[in-house]
């Protein structure tokens, strides 16, 4: 297999992005179908893709149980969560000839490779597209944590928040049909600001190693081809 040597993206998947539109949660096959095309697409050039999926899709639905847990606990059933997401996208970018790997912070060698970051880099040298999941492998990081980790070990250039809003606004853009979406921001403007887009440890992170950020809307088609091919979309954080 030869060797990609191009751009290289950290692409971030929230589970909502697997769920099914009708309910909220579990995984749609249409909708998981429609992200591997996007990211297949991306992939014939020479770009290196490498993903984080988050589990809200397959935890929410099993929320009310969690209750009252310890939260450690209820942490790591997250994670099993997001291997679950992981694999489904695997699956389905298998089925768009897309060659994957999914690697797990949490040891389970029947399903996936364990975390080893030079294994992984070799993985993108190779064209692979990489999923990461079981977030960091510790309770208490989100896996938007997750995504400025692993974007920062991998040496990527951008991180790519996929999200249900086409950007970052002023003000909230469901209550306020004048908010302005911003093009871009600096990382202390949106520390400061909360916005809860991403959360602050993340963004932090992502400031301290200098890699930026896009926030983009998900739900729309093409939106991630787009977002992946490096095409000005959503708000940059940098």
């Amino acid at each position: 297999m030869s060797e990609s040597t191009g751009r290289r993206v950290l692409l971030k998947l929230s589970g909502e992005s697997f769920a099914d539109p009708a309910v909220g949660y579990g995984i749609d096959p249409l909708t998981v179908h429609r992200v591997a095309e996007e990211i297949a697409s991306a992939h014939e050039g020479d770009i290196q893709i490498a993903v984080v999926v988050g589990g809200g899709n397959i935890f929410r639905g099993v929320s009310q149980a969690a209750k009252g847990m310890d939260p450690a606990t209820a942490d790591y059933m997250g994670m099993l969560a997001t291997v679950i997401n992981a694999l489904a996208l695997r699956d389905a970018l298998e089925k768009q000839d897309v060659v994957t790997r999914v690697q797990s912070a949490i040891t389970m060698q029947e399903l996936a490779e364990p975390y080893i970051r030079l294994r992984a880099v070799r993985h993108l040298e190779k064209g692979r597209v990489v999923i990461f999941a079981a977030g960091t492998g510790s309770p208490f990081f989100t896996t938007d944590t997750t995504a400025a980790l692993r974007a920062i070990e991998m040496n990527a250039d951008v991180i790519l928040k996929a999200s249900k809003v086409d950007g970052i606004y002023d003000s909230d853009p469901t209550t306020n049909e004048g908010a302005v979406r911003h093009s871009e921001l600096s990382y202390m403007e949106f520390i400061a600001r909360e916005l809860r887009v991403m959360d602050t440890t993340a963004v932090t992170m992502c400031k301290e190693h200098d890699v930026p950020i896009v926030v983009f809307d998900m739900n729309t088609p093409g939106n991630i081809l787009k977002a992946v091919r490096g095409d000005q979309i959503g708000t940059v954080i940098h």
